[in-house]
């Protein structure tokens, strides 16, 4: 094996780790990061526990009018944030969701299902 094919395969086994985290298999499917919950909720069924993760600030770029004030630009919104645990059962991991909003902000693996 040449040593520019035997490098360019470890930096794509180095890298692999990386996309890992940023879709989630349900059977055939797949849902990633910046979906919708609904798409995430039709597309792997109801999760296994939801729980509420406080809100989060986030810029904003829209108008705001008060009485006779408006505003034009950025604004900061709040958004909650929800957890979504996915147990797939023993013999597969733990997925758990994080929402920011309606999008799929983070999809991390946790140990084996129950």
């Amino acid at each position: 094996m040449k040593p520019a094919c035997l490098a360019a395969i470890l930096l794509l086994l180095a890298v692999a780790p990386a996309w890992a985290d940023d879709t989630m298999r349900c059977g055939s499917r797949l849902v990633s990061t910046g979906d919708a919950k609904s798409r995430v909720r039709a597309l792997c069924g109801e999760p296994s526990d939801v729980a509420f993760g406080g809100v989060i600030g986030r810029r904003s770029s829209s108008s705001h009018s008060y009485r006779d004030y408006a505003f034009y630009g950025p604004t900061w919104v709040e958004l909650p944030v929800e957890l979504w645990t996915y147990n797939f059962g023993s013999s597969k991991l733990v997925r758990r969701l994080r929402f920011v909003g309606d999008e799929l902000v983070d999809i991390r693996t946790d140990g084996y299902g129950y």
